[in-house]
């Protein structure tokens, strides 16, 4: 509009300085010019009548020629900007937008027919005013889309875009995006026209809300996992640290789930758990957290309950109604929980002091007989000193030689080919016999004895590398890394590089694995860890996928190779199940990214078709081979 005004005014000038330049150049010279060609007084006035008719059709000429030109230029120039306009609009729609155009003056919008026909509208079913657009958008959304419109055209925003439902001529709603830009404005700057698009972002949307559900829910159960927890527990704490209130967290158990597992299948159990999450819920608030933090373990956040008493009455509450019957199919379950308390602040105001208090009070539930709730003590500290016990007798393991490591192969889909294996440390026990990892791993964690017991595998993983790359010159083994590993020796990383270069082993001869929890608290040295692993050429894989600690926004930020999907999801696969689904997504996932795709738990060979056919690339599991001695591997190969 400023350009506009601009031409005008220099056109106007124009014509007045020619008008002003002539006239005055006829009043210098005509009379003179009359004086000399009149020779008597009455041709001297007949000659004057000329010059004055002749002074007024010269001038007319001349201010019509000139506005004319004017009047044209303008004219076309209208007639381009609308022909670019029109051609803007065209191309927009050719792209499948749906344009806009809003008169502000008069309120009045134009929708095109490409917006009429994605919304499902015909003409004239929506009203022509920006209030009567405005009408169509969902009402949870309506004040933060006028604030984002409002907030452009004041200029305290220097772009136009909005995301908002609006709702379709069959009543669904579709999420869309809008932006504009204003295209005319007053003298002042004021805006009297914009013009946008619609697009249609349904599908953004619902794979943004489905990442997230899988990111922060359980899938099992649909209660928050562990990192939607944890950034709940801490937001209380905040919380309740501000209004100097307390905070109760509750840990539990379900007793005896193992046998239940063991007994009725895999399937009997996820229905379990389902039914002992809808129970839970329904013990508290609606503004107290359920949570599974895994396996048949959930913790609840109580906010700020008013007396003990009120706490004894949900706890009693919870074990009543875990203690009636579960009904599996044909089969009639009967089971008990045992319960840990703590409270913030009395017994700690740290969120890791707070679950370890919680979890050992549960322990201590347990030891008790099952199917009671036990407040922590400080004397239960002495029950953590038994744990010690078990920290002992692995340090004399690590010295002993009972610590075994065992393989389990790893196949490539596609060929059947065994390429790669994972160790897995196991501990011969002298009284015990053949202890699992997930009784002696966590102690070894808490005592520091991982970093011997890691660099213990690694040097195992590295010399069976080193012979079987001999016969299978691409073999490559997997060995995990603790995150207590990465953050207690900066410097650990380097032993392993040296290991490899000892032995002549290129970095891809192994594969780091890692917990997802590890990158969501990467700290730098952590990060420059994972980072001269990878530029030695050693492959990164995130281990248990999907499990609680997902972290779907890293995957870009890291050096990630592999993605080990968790057997929680692959050991249901049915086709058209939810966990096909999941799976399906996280290899798709993966595969758009770069990465690889690692299944564990595989059991059947419906589970691997299935896969297989999703274009998953690796599997591991029972199907295969169950974790064996290196002599035993070698039959496989």
């Amino acid at each position: 509009m400023k350009d506009r005004l601009s031409a005008i005014e220099r056109a106007v000038a124009r014509i007045v300085l020619v008008y002003l330049v002539f006239g005055l150049l006829w009043i210098l010279f005509s009379d003179y010019l009359l004086a000399v060609l009149a020779t008597n007084e009455e041709q001297y006035q007949r000659y004057s009548m000329y010059k004055g008719a002749a002074f007024f059709t010269f001038t007319a000429t001349l201010l019509y020629l000139q506005i004319r030109g004017t009047l044209m230029r303008q004219f076309k120039q209208e007639q381009s900007l609308v022909l670019s306009e029109e051609r803007w609009k065209f191309a927009l729609e050719g792209a499948g937008e749906g344009v806009w155009d809003w008169n502000l003056q008069t309120d009045q919008v134009f929708r095109s027919d490409r917006w009429h026909e994605m919304y499902g509208y015909r003409e004239g079913d929506v009203g022509p005013s920006a209030m009567d657009g405005r009408k169509l958008i969902h009402a949870d959304d309506l004040a933060h889309a006028v604030e984002d419109i409002e907030a452009y055209l004041t200029g305290r925003s220097k772009t136009f875009v909005s995301e908002f439902r609006l709702r379709c001529g069959d009543g669904s709603w579709k999420w869309t995006q809008s932006r504009g830009q204003v295209v005319e404005s007053d003298s002042a700057g004021q805006p009297l026209r914009m013009i946008g698009i619609h697009t249609d972002i349904s599908d953004r949307k619902y794979s943004e809300e489905r990442v997230f559900q899988l990111a922060h829910y359980d899938t099992l159960t649909g209660l928050p996992n562990r990192v939607l927890f944890m950034d709940r527990l801490h937001q209380d704490i905040s919380k309740a640290q501000r209004h100097e209130h307390s905070l109760t967290l509750v840990f539990l158990d379900l007793d005896r789930f193992k046998e239940v597992n063991d007994a009725l299948g895999h399937d009997a159990g996820d229905q379990l758990l389902k039914e002992a999450a809808q129970r839970l819920k329904g013990c508290v608030r609606a503004s107290d957290t359920v949570a599974r933090l895994g396996g048949d373990e959930f913790t609840i956040i109580l906010n700020n309950l008013s007396d003990s008493a009120s706490l004894e009455q949900i706890a009693q509450n919870i074990l009543n109604q875990l203690a009636e019957p579960f009904h599996l199919g044909e089969e009639m379950i009967y089971l008990s929980t045992s319960i840990g308390i703590t409270i913030y602040p009395d017994d700690a105001t740290d969120v890791d002091v707070l679950l370890k208090n919680a979890d050992q009070a549960m322990y201590a539930a347990k030891d008790e007989g099952r199917n009671r709730y036990n407040y922590f003590t400080a004397s239960m500290q002495q029950a953590a000193q038994l744990r010690m016990r078990v920290a002992s007798d692995l340090r004399l393991a690590l010295s002993a030689n009972e610590l075994v490591t065992y393989y389990q192969p790893i196949v490539e889909l596609a060929t059947g080919d065994i390429c790669k294996a994972e160790a897995l440390i196991r501990w011969q026990h002298p009284v015990r016999g053949l202890i699992s990892p997930m009784e002696f791993i966590p102690v070894a964690e808490d005592t520091g004895l991982i970093i011997e017991i890691g660099d213990y595998v690694f040097r195992q993983a590295a010399q069976q590398a080193a012979k079987w790359r001999q016969r299978k010159p691409n073999f490559q083994i997997s060995v995990n890394k603790s995150p207590v590993q990465f953050r207690a020796n900066k410097n650990s990383h380097q032993a392993w590089l040296d290991q490899l270069t000892a032995l002549g082993l290129p970095g891809n001869s192994l594969t780091i694995e890692i917990t997802e929890g590890l990158l969501l608290d990467a700290t730098i040295p952590v990060v420059r860890q994972l980072q001269e692993f990878h530029q030695h050429g050693l492959q990164i894989a995130i281990d248990d996928f999907g499990t609680g600690y997902s972290s779907l926004a890293y995957l870009k930020k890291f050096d990630i190779d592999y993605v080990k999907i968790d057997r929680s999801f692959t050991r249901n696969i049915q086709p058209g199940s939810d966990d096909m689904v999941l799976c399906e997504a996280i290899i798709v996932m993966a595969h758009k990214l770069g990465l690889q795709v690692i299944a564990e738990g595989v059991e059947t060979e419906t589970q691997r078709d299935l896969l297989l056919a999703a274009g998953c690339d690796y599997a591991q599991g029972y199907l295969f081979s169950r974790p064996v001695l290196p002599q035993e591997m070698e039959k496989l190969f």
